[in-house]
């Protein structure tokens, strides 16, 4: 007992000098290294000791420490005739909570408390930054995908309302927001990034915001100036890779039980279309622009559009299953793969996860979808873009189209 205690004490004092440091170096408004220290091993101690009297010594410290580091805040403010800022003070209550959780025994809540108090006082700058670069649409977005995420998604009813049992409120909207939330990410990307973006970063980001919104306007681009065709072929290949790393970061989210054994013939995949298009980038060259964005990345009606969608097609593939057997599964993973990969391939990996599905037909479907993808991709292109970006993307997708048949014909 003695030595949890010592391990207790010592933990709360390196937090509490890592945290301190920290405010010493940065900024001494209200309190430095020793009296974050102080705290913090003043609340290892009052835990340790707290069930001998009663259980209220670990509030009385914390009311102890608040009125002290008040009543030191309320003077530097006297002095300085303006006030210091917050953070200090907040994070000396934060640290004698640390401090406690340590008294208790609850070493990892410490340290991860501790350690994330100092990471995020030294990220004062660039969190601040962060913010303000921002704009109203990104400000928008994140409120939205909060709405879906943590306000919406609560509420929803997690059981099944089909025949099939596969149609269930809380899982279908967690799917909705999870490819709002990677949009988002792309476009915040794009908004960091984007304004001096290579070819390789547009197409990464054109791949996480819409491999087929992306593909849609650089064909349109290529018609109006065709001087940009290998530079447009580039971003479009390397746009259409990270579709299949966008669909092993969903797989692994979804059902990462499955991703062993299904992400081997999706990486073969990915690594031909990394192939092609490395080959393209070393071809190529041209003034490389960012991809386009929507003005509202996380907009609740095109949500709500996918989360039917992505309900379509679990029913479609549970019922074609049931009456149709293993050709029709084929027939749904194409036509849902046309215009968008995020439904065939969380509706995949739920099925497979729940045993309604088999693991080797399942990254079939995905991958037929891909290959689905990938044709009506090439027909955007035929029908919008110049003749010099159709033509060589009908070199560089026909290659990876033929790759996929034979990872589809020929993988063990």
């Amino acid at each position: 007992m003695d030595r949890m205690i010592l391990q207790s004490l010592a933990v709360a004092l390196g937090l509490g000098l890592l945290v301190g440091f920290q405010r010493e170096w940065s900024a001494r408004h209200v309190a430095g290294i020793r009296t974050f220290t102080l705290i913090t091993v003043f609340g290892a101690i009052n835990a340790a000791i707290n069930a001998q009297t009663g259980g209220w010594l670990l509030a009385f410290g914390l009311a102890a420490v608040a009125a002290i580091l008040v009543t030191r805040y309320r003077l530097r403010c006297a002095e300085n005739g303006a006030e210091p800022g917050l953070t200090t003070l907040m994070a000396g209550m934060v640290m004698y909570s640390v401090g406690a959780a340590a008294g208790l025994g609850h070493t990892l809540v410490a340290v991860v408390g501790g350690g994330g108090t100092a990471a995020l006082l030294q990220w004062k700058r660039p969190l601040h930054n962060f913010v303000q670069r921002l704009g109203e649409a990104e400000f928008r977005g994140i409120i939205q995908l909060a709405l879906i995420a943590l306000v919406i998604l609560p509420l929803l009813p997690n059981e099944s309302y089909d025949p099939y049992g596969v149609i269930n409120p809380f899982e279908i909207w967690l799917m909705v927001a999870l490819i709002v939330g990677i949009s988002l990410g792309g476009y915040i990307g794009f908004k960091f990034w984007g304004a001096s973006a290579g070819a390789i970063i547009c197409g990464v980001l054109g791949g996480l915001i819409s491999s087929t919104a992306t593909t849609v306007s650089y064909a349109r681009r290529s018609r109006r100036s065709a001087d940009i065709a290998g530079m447009a072929a580039v971003v479009l290949l390397i746009a259409s890779t990270i579709v299949f790393g966008r669909v092993l970061v969903e797989i692994a989210v979804v059902a990462p039980g499955i991703l062993a054994t299904v992400s081997p013939p999706l990486l073969a995949m990915m690594a031909v279309m990394i192939l092609i298009s490395a080959l393209a980038h070393h071809v190529e060259a041209g003034e490389f622009k960012p991809p386009p964005v929507d003005e509202d990345p996380a907009e609740i009606k095109a949500a709500v559009i996918f989360g039917l969608l992505y309900a379509g097609v679990l029913f479609a593939v549970a019922a074609v299953k049931e009456h149709f057997g293993d050709v029709g599964l084929y027939v749904v993973a194409a036509l849902s793969g046309l215009t968008d990969m995020d439904a065939i391939t969380l509706s995949t990996a739920q099925m497979i996860k729940k045993g309604n599905l088999d693991v080797d037909m399942g990254w079939r479907m995905i991958l037929i979808g891909a290959l689905s993808n990938l044709v009506f991709k090439f027909g955007v292109v035929a029908m919008l873009g110049s003749p010099k970006l159709r033509a060589r993307l009908a070199i560089a997708f026909g290659a990876a189209f033929l790759g996929g048949v034979a990872i589809l014909l020929f993988w063990p």
